[in-house]
């Protein structure tokens, strides 16, 4: 791989930040990576662990000169920081993101960057449950999606320097307006999540089980809601204020959904439930083929990282 940037500044130094550090080393994508992050302890857990080739007190020095410029913090503040970032910004640089809601990121971000500047919000469709600069691994990011939301007029060439670093973090890369991206996202990602945080919520509720009970049986489908729900708290809350719309519209449909299931229950109608299982199961399929998952036990998960 060749080097795509000089300098690359990481604002925010979480599992995504900390996982491009570790795949663009792997690759050699960038000359130098700076960091910075909010939290004292966090900067110094970083440099404990060598996150970064310079980790910076303040924003304005891991931005200076970068050629690059990546927002890696809660979709929530995304624009408060550009609003910091934006007359720090070297001309001709590229500035992008990591969120995983895109029309609102676009609304926050977009007016506090320079004309002289490429805006390219991105999206990389990976992660863990897990967070903070410990959890990030090279490997995060291969065979997953990237999705890149360019804005009509962005610089050609500047969207294919960053498609080309993506592709070097192993990610394969695809371009998607804001709007259809976000509501994808409710689709496949944020109504799932809600979900998964609603059923371990009911069952934390439901005292008639104990909590040994839930513990010492969630080897069933209770165990993978708790692994989803355990993700950051922040992040989520901003994802479903920031991406409302699409959300609440996929839910409304799961609703009816769920009704229609509950019907088919309470009437003994089994042709309707195996009929609807079939369907669904089919999509599973789907996405082991597609490579997305394995269809190993526990989900290939049972050697995870514990990070």
């Amino acid at each position: 791989m060749t080097q795509l940037y000089d300098r690359v500044a990481l604002i925010g130094l979480g599992l995504i930040a900390s996982s491009m550090f570790w795949a663009m080393k792997r690759a050699g994508l960038a000359g130098e990576v700076t960091g910075f992050a909010r939290s004292a302890e966090t900067r110094a857990t970083a440099r404990e662990i060598g996150l970064c080739d310079r980790v910076c007190d303040t924003m304005a020095q891991a931005v200076e000169g970068a050629d690059l410029v990546v927002l890696c913090v809660p979709v929530g503040v995304m624009g408060a920081v550009a609003a910091e970032l934006g007359p720090l910004l070297k001309p001709g640089a590229t500035v992008t993101d990591v969120g995983s809601v895109k029309a609102d990121v676009i609304a926050q971000v977009g007016p506090h960057i320079p004309e002289n500047v490429h805006f390219i919000p991105a999206h990389p469709l990976a992660g863990t449950e897990h967070s903070g600069p410990r959890s990030g691994f090279a490997e995060l990011f291969d065979n997953r999606w990237c999705l890149l939301v360019p804005a009509d007029g962005t610089d050609p060439s500047a969207t294919a320097r960053l498609r080309e670093l993506w592709e070097g973090l192993g990610a394969n890369v695809e371009e998607m307006d804001a709007e259809h991206h976000d509501l994808v996202l409710a689709v496949t990602s944020h109504a799932p999540h809600l979900i998964a945080y609603t059923m371990v919520g009911v069952a934390d509720d439901l005292r008639r089980v104990t909590d040994s009970e839930v513990i010492k049986y969630s080897a069933a489908g209770f165990r993978d809601f708790t692994r989803i729900a355990a993700s950051d708290p922040t992040m989520w809350r901003d994802v479903f204020l920031t991406n409302k719309d699409a959300t609440l519209e996929i839910l409304g449909r799961f609703t009816e959904e769920l009704f229609a299931l509950q019907r088919a229950i309470r009437q003994g109608d089994g042709e309707h439930l195996h009929a609807y299982f079939t369907r669904t199961r089919a999509i599973r399929r789907g996405i082991i083929q597609a490579g997305q998952d394995t269809d190993a036990p526990d989900f290939g998960r049972g050697g995870g990282r514990a990070k």
